[in-house]
């Protein structure tokens, strides 16, 4: 997922969760100094319906709102939630048994049809839902996407898919349905914990498979708590305790998520006491926060990945050679030490250590810092003499990209600027209708703990988060056989197969792998920020 979450992309420097960050103002009234109601810093989500929210922000406020299918223990394997059941004899039709008593916020109960109804609302190509791509192992998705024809007249209109629902979604009765993959997926159970398989309610559709005008700014759910009035863009959304949840309670009354554009402006908000949780600490205060905040600077470990990718579809970018010779020009060590003080590593891998798979160094020459190879390269395959490298500026990362941008001017002789979006959500917005942006600064988290998560959403052709245009058959195919291999040792065998791809093709430059550095106020206690880089709220509450 990308922080601002994945795409669970992440959006701030030192969480990398696609966490975009912005500015507010004091502390709100529904969380004040006595309350049981807390402060989380947050970027302003791209999107809240849950098919679309790809970013962590977003996912942040969904995991209040929701309660997932499945979540995971210590050991990052599923743990049914919402589920009563979830079993499969050949991993390719899985049955769901929903826990019974369950109900969505405004009373209504949740039945198998909330999530059938969604998933084929996110599944259907002309929504144009970033999460599309995470229903594609279920049976009938093909025939739930447009294919956009090119004739001889030039571009026409996409005609109707051939359906609009999924032909592998089958409801038993109104706690049990059934999912029918295309092929097996022993991971299957696992995927299902992510955001994009939340459930929606009868109240969110105004006609079948027509999402309810005004329903994205007071979405209802099935989780702990509930929207306190609407989303309001760039400030904040206020959420409050549902009574009666029958699921796990968290400890705390409700959560001011509040929305900041300037992480530098969320820090200080932290320090004064009016931010609760600041999931990821800027890089400008990374020094100062020890004595800042003392006991209450923290770090744990995350899945987040910090790279860059290149508009492969330009094509100035299109040459591999040039791909190359730029990840050769950046010195990640020289970065992480001197920028984010150590607090993250260098990334010289496209698979997270989180993950079993993980491999160290897969990118070998491709991602060792060689200013002399770098020059040759970039000159033999006459790459642009001038570089540009868009952020979204409220996650705190100019100061790296202008560090990275200096050493490809010293490496390789050519002009590098950086220049800031924003917000993180405006950036997505671009990327995705191939704007002229340069190259891309990312960063993902993953959206369930498998080594695939870290590959086909990103690099696979069509995948919900390859904003750069690569597209290798090669790699798709490996991606797929690993999916559909029978056991987890043979999957991450063709899943590293996949990976030696992109180290040759080298789609994006890899640059670190970080954890979560974060602090919170003298308010709170018992923090967590998950391996997601998400706010436990289920543990945090209001200090005696």
């Amino acid at each position: 997922m990308f922080g601002n979450r994945p795409w669970k992309m992440a959006v701030g420097a030192t969480a990398i969760a696609l966490l975009a960050a912005g500015c507010s103002g004091g502390a709100s009234e529904d969380t004040d100094a006595n309350s049981n109601s807390i402060v989380i810093g947050i970027g302003e989500p791209q999107h809240l319906i849950p098919s679309n929210a790809t970013e962590t922000s977003g996912a942040q406020v969904l995991a209040a709102l929701f309660y997932p299918l499945v979540d995971f223990d210590a050991q990052s394997k599923p743990v049914e939630v919402a589920a009563e059941s979830i079993t499969s004899d050949d991993n390719k039709v899985w049955t769901v048994k929903l826990k019974s008593g369950f109900t969505f916020s405004n009373g209504e109960p949740v039945v198998a049809d909330n999530y059938i109804d969604a998933w084929n609302y996110g599944a259907y190509g002309p929504n144009g839902q970033g999460a599309s791509y995470f229903y594609e192992r279920i049976e009938g998705y093909a025939d739930l996407q447009s294919v956009d024809p090119d004739g001889e007249d030039g571009p026409q209109k996409a005609p109707e898919p051939k359906a609009k629902t999924l032909t592998g979604l089958k409801k038993v009765d109104d706690s049990t349905f059934t999912v029918t993959l295309s092929s097996p997926f022993a991971g299957w159970e696992s995927v299902m914990g992510y955001t994009a398989f939340y459930p929606l309610p009868k109240a969110a559709f105004s006609a079948p498979g027509v999402i309810a005008d005004g329903f994205e700014d007071a979405i209802i759910g099935n989780g702990p708590f509930k929207m306190k009035g609407t989303w309001e863009h760039d400030s904040q959304i206020v959420v409050e305790k549902v009574a009666g949840f029958k699921g796990t309670n968290p400890k705390i009354d409700g959560v001011n998520f509040k929305i900041y554009q300037d992480q530098k402006a969320e820090y200080a908000d932290l320090v004064a006491g009016n931010n609760d949780v600041q999931t990821a600490i800027p890089i400008e205060s990374l020094a100062a926060a020890p004595g800042d905040l003392g006991d209450r600077f923290k770090k744990s470990p995350s899945s987040s990945f910090a790279f860059v990718g290149f508009p492969t579809f330009q094509k100035e970018f299109s040459d591999k050679r040039v791909r190359q010779a730029l990840s050769m020009a950046v010195n990640r060590k020289e970065m992480t030490d001197q920028i984010f003080l150590g607090s993250q590593t260098p990334a010289t891998s496209f698979v997270s250590p989180a993950v079993a798979g993980y491999r160290e160094n897969t990118c070998k020459a491709n991602c060792e810092y060689n200013p002399t190879k770098a020059k040759e390269l970039y000159t033999a395959a006459k790459g642009p003499a001038k570089i540009q490298v868009t952020y979204n500026a409220d996650g705190g990362h100019k100061a790296w990209v202008d560090a990275m941008c200096n050493q490809i001017k010293a490496s390789l002789g050519v002009d590098c600027t950086g220049v800031g979006e924003p917000k993180f959500a405006d950036l997505l917005t671009k990327v995705e209708k191939k704007q002229p942006v340069g190259l891309i600064r990312l960063g993902w988290v993953m959206d369930y703990p498998l080594m695939e998560n870290y590959l086909g959403p990103l690099y696979g052709t069509g995948g919900s988060s390859n904003y750069y245009g690569y597209s290798n058959p090669a790699f798709d195919s490996l991606v797929k056989e690993g999916s559909a291999a029978k056991t987890t040792d043979e999957a991450i065998t063709k899943w590293q197969q996949a990976e030696d791809i992109l180290a040759e093709d080298m789609p994006v430059i890899p640059l670190r792998f970080g954890q979560n550095v974060f602090g919170h106020s003298e308010k709170v206690k018992n923090v967590d920020v998950d391996i997601f880089t998400k706010v436990d709220l289920y543990k945090i509450e209001v200090a005696s």
